[in-house]
């Protein structure tokens, strides 16, 4: 077994409301990665803890208004701007969409990475 630190890690943002359902977090576990799941209102400060996440993840909920997605997009910016994969997803696509999504989305980045 790998140390946590050797671990790959993603951190998936999301509007704090979770159902067991959708988590977006068993996706990425079935792909063998560690997630920190954070609302986006902590999401920099848990940034600032995880300096080097592998890739985050935006969970916009669908109820967002039109400030609330401005905001997950300004983050997703300055994530992207970072140099960290960033993939977003809608909350209410559906489960096995997600995984599809976070699959091709996020898999050929970490691969890439891991390689390096």
């Amino acid at each position: 077994m790998l140390p946590m630190n050797g671990v790959q890690k993603v951190l998936v943002v999301d509007s704090g409301e979770r159902s067991a359902g959708g988590a977006v977090s068993a996706q990425l576990a079935e792909m063998g990665l560690a997630s920190v799941t954070a609302p986006l209102a902590a999401a920099e400060e848990v940034l600032e803890l995880m300096p080097s996440p592998t890739a985050v993840v935006f969970q916009i909920p669908s109820s967002a208004d039109f400030e609330e997605r401005r905001a997950y997009l300004r983050l997703a910016d300055r994530v992207r701007a970072a140099g960290i994969p960033v993939l977003i997803i809608g909350e209410n696509d559906a489960a096995g969409g997600q995984s599809a999504l976070l699959q091709s989305g996020l898999g050929a980045k970490i691969l890439s990475q891991a390689a390096l």
